[in-house]
């Protein structure tokens, strides 16, 4: 068959790796070579932060509870492009304006990419207000607990964990160590899927004397005592937030240290994680979890020493977060395409949305390039070659993708007849499995097999995206829709 050849060649596989994430610019102040990353701190007028939230819309509400919270967080739009987060406290909460003031002055002189930096306030008449840089893609509790399209990968939840220490370490070097009710609503996602530390858990209200809004269960043993805030305590409520990234789940720490004294760590390890961590590396958390929870406040690691440990449990450094959150992401030279559900599919790396799509077509496209066995002599080789891809197909339409890449391998493997289709699934297949570079293998061999099939191409695109190839993804993404609309025309 005259197949184009791809653009795409297997060499990328032996390709010298991108510069890690995690050897990012300069912590504060963006770096030396972005002094303008940053806004001042500025105070606004209720009057500027009423325009741009719509009136305190309810329709702008994107704090957990609600309306319902006793401070209720807005997102709001200053000017054309530049997105803010606005909480509003309740009326009683900061009586004092010159202390609102000082403290809103001290936390909004901080500086960092690890925070989602305070950028102003209002102090007027009655109304306290805080205002924030906005991170557009939710927050840790969302992306650990009720995630909807794929759980959070371990790399992810190992760079999470380094990023908020660093976050910690950086308020701690610049004498703001005390961070109020540290808990996984805290931890937000930038623009480039990057955890951030809320800005807001750093200002301290002698009024308000809560510290800690969550269940007692998680309150460190010492502000049970003393009701006092202490930068230990900080430390025991990173060991809960451990807790979470390994498990998946909210667990109370003295039914989590049950488990790691008796052995049993691997009963808290999140199911979802299975066969996608080494056991050395779930080891080194939980043993570093079980440290900042201990009893005794001064046996608990400080920031310092929990950067350093989490260091060198990094995987996957070479990945964006974006990539590994499987969230989309804008590029400032992309022209915006007009996709369709399968290229927006392939964008968000939906997994979920690029089976439903490919269960939904089913074997349509195959019609004219399948070589077909119809008249052909039987022998039992072809019938066990096509009941491999019956089983394939069973598996596929049940999520059970292991199964998928086997049966669809011995179909392939048989060399009876080429399905387009079947190295599609197969594609999906491995992504689902993390096998991303033998997906790209089975994209590219669907588009020799049929050049002209859009779905090979949003394939490939599904595959680049997912290896941190976000150029080469977008101009075959942009190859799928022309593929597509020409298709649609004829």
């Amino acid at each position: 068959m005259g197949a184009r050849c791809s653009k795409f060649s297997l060499c990328w596989f032996h390709s010298p790796l991108k510069a890690s994430v995690l050897e990012s610019s300069d912590l504060e102040n963006g770096g030396k070579t972005d002094k303008n990353k940053w806004p001042g701190f500025t105070e606004f007028s209720f009057e500027q932060l009423k325009a741009a939230t719509s009136g305190f819309s309810s329709d702008n509400i994107v704090s957990e509870h609600g309306e319902k919270a006793p401070n209720v967080v807005y997102k709001g739009k200053l000017d054309k492009d530049r997105w803010i987060a606005v909480k509003r406290f309740n009326r009683l909460a900061w009586p004092d304006s010159r202390q609102f003031l000082d403290e809103a002055r001290a936390v909004g002189s901080l500086r960092s990419e690890r925070l989602a930096n305070l950028i102003g306030c209002c102090c007027d008449g009655d109304e306290r207000l805080l205002v924030a840089e906005f991170m557009p893609h939710e927050t840790l509790a969302k992306h650990l607990f009720h995630w909807e399209s794929q759980p959070m990968k371990w790399a992810m939840r190992l760079r999470v964990a380094l990023y908020l220490a660093q976050a910690l370490e950086y308020c701690s070097s610049k004498g703001r160590a005390l961070y109020h009710d540290l808990n996984a609503y805290r931890v937000l996602f930038d623009k480039d899927g990057n955890p951030r530390l809320s800005c807001f858990g750093l200002m301290k209200n002698s009024r308000d004397g809560k510290s800690y809004s969550t269940n007692l269960a998680f309150t460190p043993p010492e502000y049970l005592r003393t009701g006092r805030v202490t930068p230990e305590s900080v430390v025991y409520s990173f060991g809960t937030l451990l807790l979470d990234l390994l498990s998946g789940k909210h667990i109370p720490p003295s039914h989590a240290l049950d488990l790691i004294r008796g052995k049993n760590f691997l009963m808290l390890m999140d199911s979802a994680l299975e066969g996608h961590f080494s056991k050395d590396d779930g080891t080194e958390l939980v043993r570093l979890a079980s440290r900042c929870l201990q009893y005794e406040a001064r046996e608990r690691p400080n920031a310092k020493t929990l950067v350093t440990a989490l260091m060198s449990l990094q995987r996957e450094t070479e990945v964006p977060s974006y990539v590994l959150m499987g969230i989309p992401h804008e590029t400032a030279s992309s022209a915006p395409l007009a996709l369709t559900p399968f290229g927006e599919a392939c964008l968000r790396l939906d997994l979920t949305a690029i089976h439903e799509i490919l269960e939904k077509v089913g074997y349509k496209d195959d019609e004219g390039v399948a070589n077909e066995l119809s008249f052909q002599m039987w022998t039992s080789q072809m019938q066990d070659t096509l009941n491999s891809k019956k089983h394939g197909d069973t598996a596929f339409r049940n999520k059970d993708f292991a199964t998928a890449v086997d049966c669809y391998t011995q179909f392939i493997d048989g060399g009876t007849m080429v399905s387009p289709t079947v190295y599609a699934r197969r594609c999906l297949s491995y992504l689902m499995n993390d096998m991303a570079q033998e997906a790209l293998g089975d994209a590219m061999q669907a588009q020799v097999v049929s050049p002209e099939w859009p779905t090979a191409s949003y394939l490939q695109a599904a595959c680049l995206f997912s290896l941190g190839m976000e150029t080469d993804a977008q101009e075959t993404l942009k190859d799928g829709t022309n593929l597509e609309a020409k298709r649609n025309k004829n």
